[in-house]
């Protein structure tokens, strides 16, 4: 069986690499990757590849760095030409990206399954643009392996089949049990002389490209008086000076982190803050409660459970304050770290049948 990927952004190749080392351990499938270059990250070279253990992609598209309409038309039409060539068995798409839903659709035209990693899940704000990738997807899959069940309801309450949906985890999970052996401290932390701390992200257009809304996020951070670690991207950084928003002294800015060395700092930390999906799962996985500065979340078992908390700008030094700095006790709301092995088995049994 020939499984075609299809990958566009950093956290998708992380994901994908524990489903390609699960298909190392199957001798009858080969994996043909696509990386679409949705985002252009100069971090993506070969050595990102070898220090994360992930295959290489043996197509590279260059897509990026242009309009919604654009980018998902040009993507269509060169996935097209590379199933036209590869001719597939499946074609494999995760997430909610631009890629992922030319993908999907380049395959359900020319009548190649597709399955969607990470289906069902919404936000149910359709002002963002991963929302509608999501949607769409899904319509289209012939497998959709979700990561929980309040993932299943949405799709069956969409009018999706029960037989084409799987709960089989959260790929994540995967994910952090394999690199928590690989983890690496920043070469600069020693220097900050920091006996506990709190990791915080913000990248999030709604939080980073609103000047109050960063000017309270700011503010709030600075009050609880606790020692906060903040990887900021040169963008973000620059809009801190555009809006002459001052930094509190308990907020060490720091340049951006790989992700070994991101794991690092989530295991070590005593709180996470961030406006990341990934981010807030992993905290969970890591055993630290997490605050969202956002106004949903898409991973709503993690707040019913009470690891979450959502927060807009208003509240968060008293959510700071109030927060539990305790280890979780770590449940298996998402699996038990064997998701990729499970999909590859489901994948495998199908499309055998389909064959005899």
């Amino acid at each position: 069986m020939k499984i075609l990927t299809v990958l566009g952004a950093r956290p998708q190749f992380i994901k994908a690499a524990a489903f390609s080392r699960a298909i190392k351990k199957h001798e009858s499938v080969e994996e043909v990757i696509v990386h679409t270059g949705q985002h252009y990250d100069k971090n993506m070279s070969d050595v990102f590849f070898t220090e994360m253990d992930i295959p290489l992609p043996k197509y590279k598209l260059r897509t990026g760095g242009k309009m919604h309409g654009a980018m998902t038309g040009q993507q269509l039409e060169k996935i097209e030409e590379i199933l036209f060539n590869e001719k597939p068995d499946l074609v494999l798409v995760y997430g909610d990206t631009n890629s992922t839903l030319a993908g999907a659709l380049a395959a359900v035209k020319l009548h190649i399954p597709i399955a969607h990693v990470e289906a069902g899940l919404r936000s149910f704000n359709k002002k963002m643009p991963e929302e509608i990738n999501r949607i769409l997807t899904d319509q289209v899959s012939d497998y959709l392996f979700v990561p929980s069940m309040s993932a299943k309801k949405n799709l069956l309450n969409e009018g999706i089949s029960e037989e084409k949906i799987f709960i089989v985890g959260d790929i994540m999970y995967d994910v952090s049990l394999f690199y928590k052996e690989r983890m690496v401290k920043p070469e600069w932390f020693d220097s900050l002389k920091l006996n506990n701390f709190i990791l915080c992200t913000i990248h999030r257009a709604e939080n980073t490209d609103d000047s109050i809304r960063l000017s309270k996020i700011f503010e709030g951070l600075g009050l609880p008086d606790k020692n906060i670690i903040l990887p900021l991207h040169p963008r973000t950084v620059n809009k801190i000076k555009e809006y002459n928003i001052n930094i509190p002294e308990n907020i060490k800015i720091v340049d951006p982190v790989g992700y070994l060395e991101m794991v690092w700092l989530e295991v070590n930390c005593d709180l996470i803050i961030t406006d990341s999906g990934g981010v807030q799962k992993e905290a969970y996985f890591h055993g630290k409660h997490c605050i969202t500065l956002r106004d949903e979340t898409e991973w709503v078992e993690l707040v019913e459970h009470g690891y979450n908390k959502l927060v807009n700008f208003d509240g968060i030094s008293d959510v700071i304050s109030s927060s539990n700095f305790k280890k979780i006790e770590f449940g298996s709301i998402y699996g038990n770290g064997d998701t990729a092995i499970k999909i590859l088995d489901i994948i495998d049994s199908f499309e055998n049948n389909m064959s005899h």
